[in-house]
C-alpha cells in the first residue's frame, strides 16, 4: 500500500519516538509524552536541582517547503565548521586580551618609573 510522504514521515517519527521512549523506560527513566513529537524526562543535576530533559523528534522536509531536501551530513559538516570558527575566534580574542594585559602592565611600569624619578628629582 502506497502512502504519502507526509504519512511516511509521520510513521518514521512515531516509530523512533516509541523506540527511544521504550529504551529510556527500560533503563528506569520516567518518560512523559508531552506532545505528539516530544518526550520529557525528569532529571536531577549535579547540584541536586530538578529539571526536565525534553527530546523532540522531527523528520525535516528541507528548505523551501521540501524543494531542497534536508541533508543531515551537510548540516553536521556546517556545524563542525561553525564550531571550529568559534574556537578560532575565541583563541584570537584570548590572545588579544593577553597582549592588552602585557601592554597595560608595561604602561603602568613606565608610569611608576616616571613617578619615582620625579620623587627623586
Amino acid at each position: 500500500m502506497a502512502v504519502s510522504r507526509k504519512v511516511e514521515r509521520e510513521l518514521i517519527r512515531k516509530t523512533y519516538l516509541e523506540m527511544v521512549s521504550q529504551f529510556l523506560a527500560d533503563k528506569g527513566e520516567d518518560v512523559l509524552l508531552v506532545k505528539s513529537n516530544e518526550i520529557a524526562i525528569p532529571v536531577v543535576g549535579c547540584e541536586g536541582n530538578e529539571d526536565f530533559l525534553v527530546i523532540t523528534f522531527k523528520v525535516p522536509t528541507g528548505a523551501n517547503k521540501g524543494m531542497e531536501p534536508y541533508d543531515g551530513y551537510e548540516m553536521a559538516q556546517d556545524y563542525k565548521v561553525n564550531l571550529e570558527a568559534k574556537a578560532e575566534k575565541a583563541k584570537a580574542k584570548a590572545e588579544a586580551k593577553e597582549k592588552k594585559k602585557a601592554r597595560d602592565a608595561e604602561i603602568r611600569r613606565k608610569k611608576a618609573e616616571i613617578a619615582s624619578k620625579k620623587e627623586e628629582g
